[in-house]
């Protein structure tokens, strides 16, 4: 019997502009810019100002499908060492969100924990919140605040700073070379 969050029912969303977005991040933070660049700021605000939308509501279904492929492939990785993924990684991901409070507010932590474990047992996670109610505003930075931070532990996992958005580009280009 499968699920109503089985994720062969959700959006896939746009991935590609997702996985530009927290490319964008990781590049900032390993750069050793101890600011943030206004330029690179403006960009975004350009780049999310041009979504409409439909655009906008594409880039959070990426955003989603990042984090499942990225828990998915995590999942893996801890499987093949008899690990269980959500007890590895969702403890570290919880508190590094509690050290970014001005960009994830306290409240909306339980909710990207929820994200996580459900694409860590295989749910999708953007059907799995759509279960309760639409995305509210103040949980949009901590989604790309999720989706960076497993990223970055999967860099850090296979000590590449480019693994995760590699990852993610070649199962893209395999996708449109299978259509």
């Amino acid at each position: 019997m499968t699920s109503s969050c089985d994720p062969q029912h959700a959006p896939v969303g746009d991935v590609g502009a997702a996985l530009m977005v927290i490319d964008s991040q990781l590049k900032s933070v390993h750069s050793g810019k101890t600011e943030t660049d206004p330029e690179q700021q403006k960009l975004i605000a350009q780049f999310a100002a041009s979504l409409g939308p439909k655009g906008a509501n594409d880039l959070l279904d990426g955003a989603c499908t990042l984090i499942y492929m990225f828990m998915t492939w995590l999942r893996k990785a801890h499987e093949e060492h008899d690990k269980d993924v959500i007890e590895y990684v969702v403890p570290n991901l919880v508190a590094s969100m509690r050290m970014m409070p001005r960009s994830v507010r306290p409240e909306v932590i339980p909710t990207m924990a929820g994200l996580v474990i459900a694409a860590g047992t295989g749910l999708s996670p953007n059907l799995w919140r759509k279960q309760y109610g639409d995305w509210i505003e103040k949980e949009m930075t901590p989604l790309e605040a999720t989706a960076f931070l497993l990223a970055e532990h999967i860099n850090r996992i296979t000590d590449d700073p480019d693994f995760a958005t590699r990852m993610i580009g070649d199962a893209l280009s395999r996708s449109v070379e299978e259509d």
